[in-house]
């Protein structure tokens, strides 16, 4: 049986590895979807039912900007970057955004 458009994007974000990152179009292209469906991933993967499983501070914009909300939220992320020895700099973006890429390729090979 086939899995769903959503199902393979949960699959997919559940596994990138820790210390990379990978964008939100980078999810839909390996999960079959086309260019325009990358605006779907947050809605998606919001609606999965074990929120603290997926790895969001690994899901970054196409120029590797971060997106963080509240200090709160900043703070948590930045330990979780660190931990992952992941740099990001004073602009919000991964310093070494191309180094910690998983693309589309790369995310297809982890299922």
């Amino acid at each position: 049986m086939r899995s769903s458009f959503g199902e393979r994007v949960s699959l997919l974000a559940l596994n990138i590895p820790p210390g990379r990152v990978t964008t939100y179009g980078d999810l839909a292209r390996a999960a079959g979807g086309s260019p325009m469906t990358a605006r779907s991933i947050s809605g998606i993967l919001a609606k999965y039912p074990n929120q603290k499983a997926i790895p969001w501070h690994r899901i970054v914009y196409a120029d590797g900007k971060v997106w963080f909300g509240d200090e709160a939220s900043r703070r948590r992320r930045l330990a979780l970057y660190k931990q992952e020895g992941i740099r990001v700099n004073e602009k919000d973006k991964i310093d070494n955004f191309e180094d910690v890429r998983a693309n589309s390729i790369e995310l297809q090979e982890l299922i």
